[in-house]
């Protein structure tokens, strides 16, 4: 049995800020998010690839702040709470798999950006449906082994002492901490893993839109460029906020933060990432809307 002390060492005044701020981040990202799938499924116009990956995203999103978020608002009440070495094996594998997705899912649409781009005449042949939902599987499956290979290399470490998380879920950073092993050969392939999934993706996106960019400038309508730059201009803020904070907490050795900011950089990823996410892509994009208005209408006209 672990104890998650989540933000109990802070005053009351600040604890009850951090509830409410924990609470509306949930509900808007359920909303915002459950918006955008339930838009794009109902929407024959969205059934293209690009609203296809955003309505994984979505789910993806979803996945990733429910793991956390519940049992931290439920820290809250207790001055902690507890959870048991399954709870948190599970909790951890959950989370990890939705992070997981959502970088494979970034690097996906990258490429379709690119391909709607940069080679207009050959995107619908070469994103296909078959090719979506390959691309789809491809994600999940790299982010389940990826969640696999982070349980394995962490749970098997012995817990021997104390069994209270500094932080507010079960993580890698306080887990490491807790282990009462010299942890650097854990720590160098957890580092090495971490690599791969925080910044070969990148490398691979800003490649897309070193081409990506290049195309737009020869495009010669205004509104065209207009538009091209809108739709990947919501894509580049999420990556370079998502890729810049999970490279900053994850890509490093030893334990140079203090547990107060590795739980304030967690806040980042886990709660306001997938909170602010569907405003940045989705519901600020002038075809959803219209699409939301349209759902609106026929709903009130159903009901009158």
């Amino acid at each position: 049995m672990f104890l998650l002390l989540g933000f109990s060492d802070m005053s009351i005044s600040t604890q009850a800020s951090l509830f409410v701020f924990f609470l509306l981040s949930y509900l808007l990202s359920w909303i915002g998010n459950g918006v955008i799938m339930f838009t794009v499924t109902l929407t024959p116009r969205l059934h293209s690839p690009m609203y296809f990956f955003l309505r994984i995203l979505s789910f993806s999103e979803i996945l990733l702040i429910t793991s956390t978020v519940p049992k931290t608002l439920q820290s809250f009440f207790h001055g902690g709470s507890t959870i048991t070495f399954i709870g948190c094996v599970t909790q951890f594998f959950t989370f990890t798999v939705g992070a997981g997705c959502d970088c494979t899912l970034l690097t996906v649409m990258a490429f379709d950006r690119y391909m709607a781009i940069c080679h207009p005449l050959r995107y619908t042949s070469v994103m296909s449906v078959v090719v979506c939902y390959s691309l789809t599987m491809v994600c999940w499956a790299f982010a389940t082994m990826n969640a696999i290979i982070h349980c394995v290399l962490l749970f098997s470490l012995p817990y021997c002492g104390s069994h209270f998380i500094a932080h507010f879920f079960c993580d890698v950073p306080p887990l490491i901490r807790l282990a009462c092993i010299n942890t650097f050969s854990v720590e160098v392939c957890l580092f090495i893993l971490s690599t791969t999934t925080t910044v070969l993706p990148p490398i691979l996106i800003f490649c897309s839109y070193i081409k990506i960019l290049t195309s737009i400038f020869h495009i010669r309508s205004t509104e065209s460029r207009r538009k091209a730059f809108s739709t990947c201009g919501s894509h580049l803020v999420s990556v370079i906020i998502f890729y810049g904070t999970a490279m900053f907490v994850h890509l490093r050795l030893g334990n140079p933060f203090s547990p107060y900011n590795d739980r304030m950089l967690a806040l980042s990823y886990c709660v306001i990432i997938p909170t602010i996410n569907p405003f940045i892509y989705g519901l600020k994009n002038n075809e959803m809307k219209e699409a939301i208005r349209k759902i609106n209408r026929n709903i009130l006209g159903l009901q009158n």
